[in-house]
């Protein structure tokens, strides 16, 4: 019996693309409802979101078997925080602030077990082998793990092409906010060199076969971004939805 095959990786790597939000409310009853509205996946948020190992592992367990995919994003690459997040179910990872191709595959490396890398062999302990009765697990988690590189500063993007060439590398992920804020302009992702540095580098990733990732909420911009290949496409974060919608319904009554 192997591991779980993961259709969502599968089908990025095919060449679909595929549209999801950020969750950032760190709570597994909004996840459930955020799972009943279609996306093909939804992003469990650990790097802004006041989210721990445990408050991931419910909201996974909420989302085994619905419809849209889990994505994990971590706080940092850390390996020891990599292999945790492998072991209670993750199987979509995105790490931040990548900035070197050594840097990318030690975290490639992280995830995966031996030979191809260092992942701490304990998955008779682990929720991602349904506590050891999963007994291929350990042969075959590897081919059903995706991981995805977030690359979001100037230096970043100089080594754009040295991460992409990584054995391994699943696809990149181009955060446009960081980015923005290193390039000197702070808060406005809508700066031409902003914009013109992120579709570069998507039609850069898309054209050396990578998955191509990118969250924006400008509709004209996410149309751009698919144009230049992103595949990976993030359309909406959950609290800035929430909150748009209650201060939107307050104003409509306040006096």
């Amino acid at each position: 019996m192997p591991a779980p095959v993961n259709h969502f990786k599968h089908r990025l790597k095919a060449g679909e693309c595929l549209h999801g939000i950020w969750l950032g409310f760190a709570d597994p009853y909004a996840a459930e409802m955020a799972a009943t509205a279609g996306f093909d996946w939804l992003l469990i948020d650990g790097e802004h979101a006041p989210n721990d190992i445990r408050s991931i592992m419910a909201q996974l367990a909420i989302l085994d078997g619905k419809e849209s995919a889990s994505v994990v994003r971590l706080p940092d690459d850390d390996a020891t925080r990599i292999k945790q997040t492998l072991d209670i179910g993750a199987q979509n990872l995105l790490i931040p602030m990548i900035e070197s191709a050594e840097q990318a595959e030690r975290c490639l490396r992280a995830a995966h077990y031996p030979p191809a890398g260092f992942r701490g062999v304990g998955s008779a302990l682990a929720r991602a082998s349904k506590f050891g009765s999963i007994p291929d697990y350990l042969t075959t988690a590897n081919d059903e793990i995706l991981v995805l590189l977030q690359v979001e500063s100037r230096r970043g993007l100089d080594a754009l092409d040295d991460i992409i060439a990584v054995d391994g590398v699943d696809g990149v992920f181009i955060g446009p906010s960081d980015l923005a804020a290193d390039m000197g302009y702070p808060g406005n992702v809508a700066a031409p060199p902003v914009r013109e540095a992120v579709l570069d580098a998507l039609r850069r990733i898309r054209a050396a076969g990578r998955i191509a990732g990118v969250l924006s909420t400008d509709p004209a911009f996410i149309d751009d971004c698919k144009q230049a290949g992103a595949n990976f496409v993030g359309v909406g974060i959950d609290v800035s939805l929430f909150t748009r919608a209650l201060r939107g319904l307050a104003a409509q009554y306040r006096s």
